[in-house]
């Protein structure tokens, strides 16, 4: 995720300062990705320094203003229009966790597949029930739409994993591993 072009994005309605920016992407993004203030200070630090924002004075707090500079304004308008690659993608702790479970000594990977499935069963159905309250509300306002879309792909992914989940658990009931092959009874 490029933090970077979100803060830009959040700096085009005008100057902010580093708490505000934090509070309203958290705010848009349902809370999906909560920011540490010393990211938020350190990322608005370095594009100050690439010359995409500018120090614009301090509010009554005492807290620095950021504003978007011209080239902030050009590099938020290139990445909204540029796709965002998938050619590699982030290190995902679910499949580090079966990997190392197949060959685990005392590990039960069928087990562990299981109490992953239980568990994005739930997240679904939460997910679900949260966008049903969102399209209840009638979204209209830019905040509900964003929240609605974050929980939209929320739910895709988990319906993803969930399908994934689906063939890990058939792809080593049909592998006829033998005894002990996945971990199970190993080390016991």
């Amino acid at each position: 995720m490029s933090i970077r072009h979100g803060l830009l994005a959040l700096l085009e309605a005008g100057p902010r300062h580093g708490s505000w920016i934090r509070t309203e992407f958290e705010a848009r993004t349902g809370a999906a990705w909560p920011l540490d203030p010393g990211r938020v200070s350190a990322t608005l630090g370095g594009l100050e320094r690439d010359g995409l924002v500018a120090r614009e004075g301090v509010d009554a707090a005492g807290r620095v203003m950021y504003a978007l500079t011209e080239e902030g304004r050009a590099e938020l308008r290139a990445w909204f229009v540029r796709p965002v690659e998938r050619t590699a993608p982030p290190r995902d702790e679910l499949a580090v966790k079966l990997v190392l479970a197949v060959a685990a000594p005392g590990v039960d990977v069928r087990e562990v597949v299981e109490a992953q499935r239980r568990h994005v069963s739930g997240a679904l159905q939460d997910y679900v029930r949260q966008r049903a309250e969102v399209l209840a509300a009638r979204p209209g306002r830019p905040e509900e739409v964003a929240r609605l879309l974050v929980l939209e792909q929320r739910i895709c992914h988990a319906e993803a994993e969930s399908r994934w989940l689906d063939h890990c658990a058939a792809r080593l009931l049909r592998l006829h591993l033998p005894e002990g092959a996945d971990g199970a009874g190993r080390g016991e």
